[in-house]
């Protein structure tokens, strides 16, 4: 059985940092390309940043490049997204899910129950 387990959010000051963590299990999780999605409130849920099986490789919109930076432990399995600079827009629900490749696409169909990340002062 899929499961991913986000942890690591909660109210932050613009500017500040936070580091998230999502645990995976149900699947070989050192051979899965692994992504961070975030979803606010009244929008689609958005891709954040994706990372190879390795962690050599890592893939995020250019939007949020500099800013967020995805890794991955392969011996605990867990992927980890490390905010910088938030912004009030970052403000949003973030989940992990494995996907079909360094696009970030096909998330599998087993969602975790996310993370809330507020920023505000």
């Amino acid at each position: 059985q899929v499961q991913f387990v986000e942890s690591g959010g909660g109210l932050v000051q613009p500017g500040g940092p936070l580091r998230l963590s999502c645990a995976a299990s149900g699947f070989t999780f050192s051979r899965a390309h692994m992504s961070w999605y975030r979803q606010a409130p009244g929008k689609e849920r958005e891709l954040v940043a994706t990372i190879s099986p390795s962690g050599i490789l890592k893939t995020s919109p250019d939007s949020l490049q500099g800013r967020f930076v995805i890794s991955r432990d392969n011996n605990k399995n867990t992927v980890s997204l490390q905010m910088n600079n938030l912004k009030p827009e970052d403000t949003a629900v973030y989940y992990c899910n494995r996907v079909s490749d360094l696009s970030g696409r096909n998330p599998l169909d087993a969602w975790g129950q996310g993370t809330l990340v507020t920023v505000s002062s």
